[in-house]
């Protein structure tokens, strides 16, 4: 470690103060409502060195979806390893440890998802997309997947990953018991899915 900081540590630093702080008053209301002057006050900074960092409030947001979105891109390819009926449970408790140690992220994803930000909701919609993309790459290494078409792969991942983010809305608001139904109902409906997968015939 050096003695002293360097200007980009600085930088960084300040960008990561930004983010954070960002996140804390997100906790209850959208981005649209949050303005520039309140993000920058939470960071320590003046207004206009917010512009060194973002260059819009957008920006900032699009940041925020792209944190979010790697630590979840790394929950879900821990959660879809060797997507079998026997996993679906270690995968859902995967999910919620996930959701319960990063749930101002989570609510925020949840809430810009289709909030009205367009840059922001686009960057959380190819995100998602290119998840279920991984995945539907994943299961197509399957054998007994090997002989389905792109598009019914793609089907199946689809589905998989919007039980997920379904699940991560519902965790959201629920605590104690009414946790174990949400991760009761959520294991069924995967089951169904990956059960389902087993029976179905892809057109020839």
């Amino acid at each position: 470690m050096t003695a002293v900081e360097s200007r980009a540590e600085r930088k960084e630093r300040t960008r990561a103060a930004l983010l954070d702080g960002a996140l804390g008053l997100l906790a209850d209301r959208s981005l649209s409502a949050l303005s520039l002057r309140e993000v920058a006050r939470s960071a320590g900074i003046v207004p206009t060195a917010f512009y060194r960092h973002f260059a819009s409030m957008d920006e900032l947001g699009v940041a925020l979806v792209e944190d979010g979105m790697r630590m979840l891109r790394r929950m879900l390819r821990e959660a879809r390893r060797d997507p079998v009926p026997r996993d679906a449970r270690t995968s859902l408790d995967i999910l919620v440890r996930q959701v319960r140690a990063n749930e101002g992220q989570f609510r925020f994803l949840s809430r810009e998802r289709y909030g009205g930000v367009t840059e922001v909701r686009q960057a959380i919609a190819s995100e998602l997309r290119l998840f279920s993309s991984e995945l539907s790459t994943d299961l197509g290494r399957n054998p007994a997947l090997a002989q389905w078409p792109r598009s019914d792969l793609d089907m199946a991942a689809d589905l998989v990953v919007s039980v997920m983010m379904t699940t991560v809305i519902d965790l959201l608001e629920v605590t104690g018991t009414e946790e174990e139904v949400v991760i009761d109902r959520a294991e069924r409906q995967l089951r169904l899915v990956i059960i389902g997968m087993g029976g179905w015939r892809p057109a020839t």
